[in-house]
């Protein structure tokens, strides 16, 4: 019955917010009559369903799936996930300090954190996983692998690896470590006077971080930036404000919150004097940055303290607070909205009001309201952050695709590291084109078939024509489509060259580099960057970008 308390309090808290407009009387009423519902179902399904039933699975469904139909981000966390989810927010865990994946079915390593235990005992990237103290792990999910080399700090844990030519296991005895996983995983240089920094995280300290590599940056020589907020799902609140608080004055506006509990209500302002208000600066954001991202993202814009560059973010304006609950589970809920300096809220989806098929709506475009930068530049809500400056990511086709998802590009990528020599410079390696050509020839035993989008709308025309009695019309043009499909095809590995070497490259790159190699390694072709290089080294566009539209 532990688990019915549980879902009680939650109903019980969970209740309170949605029915706190009511009068108080009727509001304890339905509380009280529909956590007396739901206790005698579960008593009545418990004693009488057909099938014996997993009490703590159904209520877990129960919970779930109640919190589901308001937002993805209300989340009930029970004690045994305490942990993960501490590691999510503060970036601190004690393990080995190396990424996991599985690759058409096996457990690889597919990277270890530069400097941490698995990274000094010698695990590489590409290493097999195929013990853990003793245990076979071949058929464990990921999950379960991860908790088994986690644990208490200084306490040692047998790692047994299949490793590219050798021909037996390697074992590796690596003692466990506080393991913080860095915000600011890489700082360069992409040319003498333009300095990148890459944040992929909002957990404890990514606003020293970001500190740190602006000032080592300008020691450098960098009189520009990049800000690389790509991917970037957010964090804490805190570390946006002190990220910010890098590029604009002491004592600014960051943030507001509004909810429904008006006393929660806060504005955030910067605390600290800031490192640069006055470097111009890019930031790279794209559908992936989202909350704390955005907000660092939409307090640039807003004060048009630099340009945004890239593609629509994701549109996540909603606050997060953590309430207790009984033993030790807690429940993770939504509690208000963000708001940045100009007043509009970068929220996108209204998961009060879904449409028919319980998807969450999106906001028309003839409800968005009209704001104004700092500027006079016009920017709007209810949509994400839209760029000053876009630039869409790279498509790439369906064979690249499907090389990636199999696994052989890193497959490859690992054969190649153990057998040519890489350099010691990540910016200056190159794959040839003799070495592509070996990519090919070890390509023939390799299964990678695919099916184009082009294939499946010829499919589903055939389908359609059988339907409506137009097949014996058109079905001398079907035939004759797919061989000229099937010829194309087989030059998709001489069409698509340049994007799969580019990939090959990168992967290449982390084996001998890690992070860093893949990152430096992606300065060449990406288009982002590339272009936001021009812009920041075209003072005339930089400052016409910023001034009232």
């Amino acid at each position: 019955m532990r688990k019915l308390r549980i879902l009680i309090a939650t109903i019980l808290l969970l209740s309170v917010i949605a029915i706190a407009a009511k009068e108080p009387a009727e509001r304890y009423f339905q509380i009280a009559k529909n956590l007396d519902i739901f206790a005698t179902l579960f008593k009545e399904v418990n004693a009488y369903y057909v099938d014996e039933v997993d009490p703590d699975k159904l209520i877990r469904a129960g919970i779930d799936s109640m919190l589901a139909s308001l937002d993805p981000y209300t989340n009930y966390i029970p004690e045994e996930d305490i942990e993960s989810f501490r590691t999510m927010t503060t970036g601190q865990y004690a393990g080995i300090g190396a990424l996991i994946g599985r690759v058409e079915g096996k457990i690889l390593i597919t990277m270890p954190y530069d400097g941490f235990a698995a990274h000094e005992a010698g695990l590489r990237i590409g290493d097999q996983l195929l013990e853990i103290d003793g245990e076979d792990v071949k058929d464990f999910e990921i999950s379960e692998i991860s908790a088994l080399l986690k644990g208490q700090v200084r306490t040692q844990v047998e790692v047994t690896v299949k490793r590219y030519g050798e021909a037996n296991p390697i074992k590796f005895s690596i003692q466990r470590e506080k393991i913080t996983v860095n915000n600011v995983p890489y700082y360069g240089l992409v040319t003498p006077q333009i300095g990148y920094i890459r944040l992929e995280d909002f957990t404890t300290n990514a606003g020293k971080e970001v500190e740190k590599a602006v000032k080592d940056l300008k020691n450098q020589g960098a009189e520009k930036l990049i800000l690389d907020l790509r991917d970037n799902p957010g964090g804490l609140l805190s570390e946006a404000v002190n990220v910010s608080n890098v590029f604009i004055p002491k004592g600014k506006e960051v943030v507001s919150t509004k909810g429904k509990v008006t006393e929660w209500n806060k504005t955030y302002k910067t605390l600290n004097n800031p490192e640069d208000t006055k470097i111009p600066l890019v930031v790279l954001a794209d559908g992936g940055s989202a909350s704390a991202s955005e907000i660092v993202s939409g307090v640039i814009q807003d004060y048009d303290r630099g340009i945004l560059l890239g593609t629509k973010t994701f549109g996540k304006g909603l606050v997060q607070t953590t309430r207790p609950l009984t033993y030790n589970s807690q429940l993770k809920v939504t509690t208000a909205k963000y708001y940045i300096p100009s007043g509009r809220c970068i929220q996108a989806l209204d998961y009060a009001h879904r449409n028919k098929d319980g998807s969450a709506s999106k906001v028309h475009d003839s409800l968005k309201v009209e704001y104004k930068t700092k500027n006079g530049r016009r920017v709007y809500d209810g949509e994400g952050l839209s760029p000053d400056i876009k630039v869409i990511y790279q498509n790439y086709a369906t064979i690249t695709e499907v090389l990636v998802r199999k696994g052989l590009i890193f497959e490859y990528a690992t054969i190649y590291a153990y057998e040519n020599e890489v350099g010691a410079d990540p910016t200056k390696f190159q794959f040839s084109d003799e070495d592509y050509d070996r990519f090919v020839t070890w390509l023939v035993n390799k299964d990678y078939s695919y099916t184009t989008d082009v294939e499946r709308r010829v499919k589903e025309l055939e389908s359609l024509s059988k339907e409506e009695k137009y097949y014996n019309d058109i079905k001398v043009q079907l035939s004759q489509l797919r061989k000229e499909i099937a010829r194309s095809k087989q030059n998709d590995l001489i069409d698509f060259k340049e994007e799969i070497v580019q990939l090959l490259r990168e992967e290449i790159l982390t084996r001998k580099f890690l992070q860093k190699g893949a990152i430096e390694g992606s300065f060449q072709h990406d288009k982002q960057i590339q272009k936001a290089v021009n812009v920041l080294n075209d003072q005339s566009l930089y400052q016409k970008t910023l001034s009232s539209n």
